[in-house]
């Protein structure tokens, strides 16, 4: 069963934008926080935003701040990735997770995740 389900990624020219979808079909995760990973070719799995179960705090990486916007609706059980101003090194599947314990930046505190939503940024 999947828990998660990315959905927006696509093909974009340097300089466009993407909303990332994450959904959540099987299980609410409204007590859960929220975060975005992204693993492009020969690459380490990355963070990239978090943001708390309350929607209260946010978290970027810094290759995401000022471009890229986390968001949820609790009602709607959905998380978002904004993405502005998009440059070819963010090419890469993007992943949703869900930590019940907590955002965080490193991976392993993440229990569930999506098949992840590619998204290819052409310059």
């Amino acid at each position: 069963q999947v828990l998660l389900v990315e959905s927006g990624g696509g093909l974009v020219q340097a300089g466009g934008s993407l909303r990332l979808s994450c959904s959540a079909p099987g299980r609410t995760f409204s007590s859960y926080a929220m975060g975005w990973f992204r693993q492009a070719p020969g690459k380490e799995r990355e963070f990239v935003a978090s943001i708390t179960s309350s929607g209260g705090s946010t978290d970027y990486a810094d290759s995401a701040k000022g471009r890229f916007t986390i968001s949820r609706d609790i009602a709607k059980n959905t998380v978002y990735l904004q993405m502005n101003s998009l440059k070819p090194e963010d090419t890469a599947v993007y992943y949703c997770a869900a930590s019940y314990v907590g955002s965080s930046y490193s991976a392993s505190s993440y229990r569930y995740w999506g098949r992840g939503t590619q998204v290819t940024v052409s310059s």
